[in-house]
This record gives structure tokens, sequence and C-alpha cells, in this order.
């Protein structure tokens, strides 16, 4: 199964080549101001895509499906959006979920190290077998530009139980690219650099 990874596109999503492969994934950040009027031409560009499944994830620039999550669920009719949900592909099981530690004021922002967010990292099945989250844990491609570390450690310690085969994210852009750690593939799969231009390739992997 070839799995193509994308996240941070931040609308500029047709700058970004996009190889073919069985499962297409974003990691969220989809839109560039969060906007429901965004979604009509995210899905049509969706449509074009070659992938026989489509997996799609909010980040924290996706306010519309925070403050508008039905109506903009309904726009995505060529993917499947997972918010704290799971999908079985071909016996693979996907799980995705958009929450990150409070990262300035944004979308899907919870309290860091607080119970809240372990309530959320706590849903995740022991049987997953592809961690779809839009933000990294801590510690693994999650360096800023100021060599400041801003995973979740909530996170860092789920994974560490549900020891996945695959965890891919984004949300950190300076964090792009893979880390293989154990017997879990880590792939920060940023599109966009620190200045918001999308210059980096989607990520591809095999499982």
């Amino acid at each position: 199964m070839k799995i193509v990874v994308l996240s941070d596109t931040h609308g500029m999503h047709r700058q970004v080549k996009v190889p073919d492969g069985d499962i297409l994934v974003h990691c969220g950040d989809i839109t560039w101001d969060g906007r429901v009027h965004e979604l009509p031409g995210i899905n049509m560009w969706l449509s074009f895509l070659p992938h026989k499944h489509k997996i799609v994830i909010a980040g924290n620039h996706d306010w519309c499906f925070q403050n508008q999550t039905s109506l903009s669920k309904s726009y995505f009719q060529n993917a499947i959006y997972l918010h704290d949900s799971s999908v079985v592909i071909d016996g693979v099981t996907f799980w995705g979920s958009p929450w990150q530690p409070e990262f300035f004021d944004w979308a899907f922002n919870l309290p860091r190290n607080g119970p809240e967010i372990e309530k959320k990292w706590d849903l995740i099945p022991d049987n997953t077998d592809v961690l779809i989250t839009h933000g990294p844990p801590f510690g693994i491609l999650d360096l800023t530009l100021q060599n400041n570390k801003v995973g979740c450690e909530k996170l860092t310690t789920a994974v560490e139980r549900v020891k996945p085969k695959v965890h891919l994210f984004g949300h950190i852009h300076s964090g792009y690219g893979k880390l293989q750690v154990g017997n879990t593939l880590f792939v920060n799969a940023s599109n966009c650099d620190e200045e918001y231009k999308p210059i980096n390739k989607a990520l591809e992997i095999e499982i």
C-alpha cells in the first residue's frame, strides 16, 4: 500500500505536485484562513486526484471545522474526514485527530499537559496502524527555528502505548521530514516552509 502524505498546504494545494498512490492523507491546515468558502474548491481538487482513497483531518488554521463542523464536513464528498475517529482500508486501521497543545490563539487548541488533551489521545485504539494527527509528539520532528521542541508530551505517551506502524502529522513547518524510531515511522509532511511557501514535496511511504 502506497500512501502519499500532505500537510499544511494552507490553501496552496494546487501548487504541490501530488504523486499517484493508493491512499492520499492530508494532516490538516488545508485552508488558508479557515473559512467555509474555501472548501468547495478543495473538494473539487480532491476529486481530480487519482488516489482510490483520500483521508483528511483538520488543523489549527481550519477554523470552519471547529465552528461549523457539520457544514464543513458536508463539503468533503471526495474524502474521508476523520475527527477522533477511524477508518479501515484494506485491513489497515487509520485514526485521525486535529488537536494540539495551545499554540497561539488557533483552532483545536487544548491546554498543554492537561487532562483535556490526554483524554483525546486516550481515545486512540490500540489496534491503530496509521495514526494521523495535526501536530507532532514531543521531541520528534517538532523543532522550531528557535530550537524549541513544541510537540505534545501526552501524544508521545499515547504513541508509546499504541505503537503504530506510522505516525503522520505536520503543523511545525520546520520539522518536515521522516524519522524511524523503533517500529514506528514518524512523518512530518508540512508542505509549506516557515514563510508559508509550498516548497516541500509530498512524502511517500509504503506499508
